[in-house]
């Protein structure tokens, strides 16, 4: 039923992964899906330029990104678990729903909310790829 799995990862929010890795990883061995994590950096604001940061650092905000992917997938992701890595910038619910039409991703999967948010009844990315994605969401809670 499922082949591809995407799962987006805040690597500086546990509760992005907390609740919600483990039933990815489930899905994945039953079904032996490939899980394809994902993280997204914010793009550059365009004034910050002023701030004389400089030219690589949209590259290094990747690379550290990238680098924090792989030792999250080492340290959580069991062994057993085909995983693939990906990192996007941008806004966060555009991110993950460009990455799944990228990958032709058959279920996405993501935390309700973060901690702070409890107000909520889902997170607000997760409400806006609900509502636009056109590929199954499973939200965990």
């Amino acid at each position: 039923m499922y082949r591809r799995i995407l799962l987006s990862v805040d690597l500086h929010e546990e509760a992005s992964w907390r609740e919600a890795l483990p039933r990815a990883v489930e899905l994945c061995r039953a079904f032996g899906a490939e899980l394809h994590l994902l993280t997204i950096f914010p793009d550059i604001p365009v004034g910050m330029h002023m701030l004389n940061l400089p030219a690589d650092t949209e590259h290094k905000l990747a690379e550290a990104a990238s680098d924090g992917l792989r030792t999250f997938t080492e340290s959580h992701v069991p062994q057993d678990v085909v995983t693939h890595q990906h990192v996007e910038t941008g806004r966060i619910y555009e991110a993950i729903l460009r990455m799944a039409d990228r990958l032709d991703a058959d279920l996405i999967v993501m935390a309700s909310h973060r901690p702070d948010m409890s107000d909520y009844l889902i997170g607000p990315n997760a409400a806006r790829v609900v509502r636009h994605s056109m590929r199954s969401v499973l939200v965990v809670r």
